[in-house]
């Protein structure tokens, strides 16, 4: 049974993100509670475009955690009813058109947010994420990864986020088959165990299984880690139900895979 480990011996208050243009660490809201504009910029509608916006959607989540006020934008000229959509399905909240919005509102921070070999705006921090290689003949139905889309052979979205969510976000991430079914999975073994764990009385989240999360996600993003983190909350023989379950409800406020969707039913 692996180990919950220690808290860390710091304490981090600022989510600290990797500018691409530099490759050093900044803060990603210097002033605190101060306005930070996160910018996604996309080239179409595909699964690299789903991919740039779910990290900005992670972005403003891991601000807002922090109580730094967010600005949310998103850029790109074609396909933006479609991808709008399909971020929708995927969990990700509504970004503003930039094209509907003035000058910036005085904002401490501006961050961009795309594909690595995308075109770098000329100002603030730049985060640039992996692209997606979708083995399509594998899936045998690519419309299975249009989540937005009623289809027969349509993966659920909360899986293909996981999906999605598992590498790093420098790191390609690959869909086929294998992804899809580990991720589906992980997700329905979790909340199974969400809804099993809610039936017993509530605990607080450990002190340093809340300090290991967050200390996960304000350091660049670090979703993997948040990940295996559950995993050992989950493997963990030394917690109460309740704890483990307040621990995927509070980290579900970052992944937003809807682990507690099965609460009272009797699976």
């Amino acid at each position: 049974m692996p180990a919950l480990g220690p808290p860390p011996a710091y304490a981090r208050c600022v989510l600290r993100i990797t500018d691409a243009r530099t490759g050093h660490p900044v803060d990603a809201a210097p002033v605190r509670r101060r306005l930070t504009r996160v910018e996604a910029h996309v080239r179409g509608h595909d699964t690299g475009a789903l991919r740039v916006l779910l990290v900005a959607d992670l972005l403003v989540r891991t601000l807002e955690l922090g109580g730094t006020p967010v600005w949310p934008l998103l850029t790109g000229d074609r396909d933006q009813a479609e991808l709008r959509a399909d971020g929708a399905a995927l969990g990700i909240r509504p970004f503003e058109d930039t094209r509907d919005v003035g000058s910036g509102l005085g904002e401490s921070q501006v961050v961009h947010v795309l594909e690595a070999d995308g075109t770098a705006p000329g100002d603030g921090v730049l985060v640039a994420v992996a692209p997606v290689d979708v083995a399509a003949d594998d899936l045998g139905h690519p419309e299975a990864l249009r989540p937005g889309r009623p289809s027969a052979h349509r993966t659920d979205p909360a899986v293909l986020r996981l999906a999605l969510l598992s590498p790093p976000r420098v790191t390609p991430a690959l869909l086929d088959k294998a992804a899809l079914t580990e991720a589906g999975d992980t997700l329905r073994r979790w909340r199974r165990a969400v809804a099993a764990w809610a039936r017993q009385p509530s605990r607080p989240v450990p002190d340093q299984v809340r300090a290991r999360l967050r200390a996960a996600w304000e350091d660049d993003l670090d979703v993997p880690e948040v990940l295996r983190v559950l995993a050992d909350v989950e493997a963990s023989t030394e917690l109460p139900e309740g704890a483990r379950f307040e621990t995927y409800v509070y980290a579900d406020r970052l992944l937003a895979l809807e682990l507690s969707r099965d609460l009272g039913s009797s699976a």
